[in-house]
């Protein structure tokens, strides 16, 4: 079982590890709306800005597996279209927030998809409240109960598949899950789910967690093969030392420290964390599925991937990924296409590492409304492997064979070596006879 823990304002609440974690240090602030959206520095200096020429992520659909999401704070007005609670503990529009952090939920989802609003005139540049890199996309709030004991008894080994197989489900195109583990490995349990939303073609988005919660490595689930798992940059666009952790499963930087924020209660406040850097890239990857609605999951992650600003070295490195989020050139630029993604193979790895375990094919796809559910990828199938039993019994029959096929061998050898001295012998006899 994978347990949980979180952190909430500037006092770290420990619990046991392994854990999940939603990571942010959270400061509220006085409820100034245009405050909030003029210290959005990412708009501008990632490229998003620019992006927005082209998609404001119309059309797609983006689920948040959170804490919830409160669907009536003034900067998210009409962007929740759905949503459930896999917890057993909250609302079943999973729009309540719950657990030990329960505004993650809703900062997330600002920072994602955030509308703004008034008092400016629509075509300005600049609406009051938090706009998120996606302003126009479609919100699936999935709550979860995360870090303390859930009331309801339903732990996170469950809560986790239930989310993501739901999301697919109800014809989510990118998943973001900001929150992460003190482990890099993931329960069984969760192959299943992440190999379904494989084959339904949806890009998940995670966040790699905080080195200020005592984290040293990227957790789970960052570090799931296919999940794009992205690190946390400081306001100078440097890694951050505090909002963020390092490993080879990283794809993309993005910003993670001085972020802005949408709270329940029509607040705001100011936040930092790898939680905040993942909803950026979920939002990237929610304009570039608007503006291509038939361009596959592989092709959305390498163009996020290979658009991105090189950052340290080799790239792809354990700090940056592939290097710094650049929005613009992820939605605009010429990107060769591919048929498979840049990132490892979930199937691939599953196939290695759970060979004595019992099958993670994922069942049947459920149904999904053919307005939204897109393309849909064949069902992902596991390869037998020979159990070891087979491979011992084997093994002595190969050895006699190989020792026939040798023996063969040296018996056809010296018989040709005796017809040659034959031969020979004839000759030598014959030439005597002549002389």
């Amino acid at each position: 079982m994978v347990r949980i823990a979180r952190r909430h304002g500037l006092a770290a609440i420990a619990l046991a590890v392994p854990g999940l974690t939603l990571l942010s240090l959270l400061s509220p602030v006085t409820a100034i709306a245009d405050g909030m959206r003029n210290g959005e520095y990412w708009l501008e200096e990632y490229g998003i800005a620019k992006a927005w020429e082209s998609t404001k992520g119309a059309g797609v659909k983006v689920a948040i597996i959170d804490s919830g999401v409160d669907g009536s704070h003034p900067d998210l007005q009409g962007a929740v279209v759905g949503g459930t609670d896999v917890s057993g503990a909250g609302d079943a529009d999973g729009q309540k927030g719950i657990g030990e952090e329960p505004v993650h939920g809703t900062l997330v989802a600002s920072l994602l998809a955030g509308r703004g609003h008034g008092g400016k005139p629509a075509d300005s540049p600049k609406p009051d409240g938090v706009v998120g890199v996606a302003p126009e996309a479609q919100l699936l709030t999935i709550s979860t109960w995360l870090g303390s004991a859930n009331p309801s008894g339903k732990s996170i080994d469950e809560q986790i598949p239930e989310a993501v197989r739901w999301a697919v489900d109800q014809g989510a195109k990118v998943i973001n899950m900001s929150l992460s583990s003190t482990s890099p490995a993931w329960p069984a349990s969760w192959d299943s789910a992440f190999l379904y939303a494989e084959a339904h073609d949806v890009v998940i988005v995670a966040a790699v967690g905080n080195r200020e919660s005592g984290m040293t490595q990227v957790g789970a689930p960052a570090t799931i093969p296919g999940v794009v798992a992205v690190a946390g940059l400081k306001k100078d666009g440097t890694s951050s030392q505090t909002s963020s952790t390092q490993g080879i499963t990283i794809a993309v930087s993005a910003p993670a420290e001085a972020l802005v924020g949408a709270v329940p209660g029509a607040g705001y406040a100011n936040w930092s964390g790898s939680s905040g850097a993942a909803p950026l890239v979920a939002g990237v990857a929610a304009l570039i599925r608007s503006k291509y609605p038939e361009m596959k999951a592989a092709q959305v992650i390498n163009r996020i991937l290979r658009s991105a600003k090189p950052a340290g070295s080799p790239i792809p490195n354990s700090t940056y990924g592939w290097g710094v989020l650049d929005a613009d050139a992820a939605v605009n630029a010429d990107v060769a296409p591919v048929t498979v993604s840049p990132l490892p193979s979930l199937q691939d790895w599953i196939t290695v590492h759970r060979r004595n375990q019992p099958s993670s094919t994922p069942a049947k796809p459920s149904p999904i409304p053919s307005s939204s559910a897109g393309p849909t990828l064949p069902e992902p199938t596991t390869p037998v492997a020979l159990p070891p039993s087979q491979l011992d019994s084997a093994l002595p029959a190969t050895i006699v064979i190989g020792f026939g096929v040798l023996l063969v061998l040296v018996l056809l050898g010296g018989t040709l070596h005796l017809l040659v001295l034959r031969r020979r012998s004839v000759t030598e006899r014959r030439s005597q006879n002549t002389s």
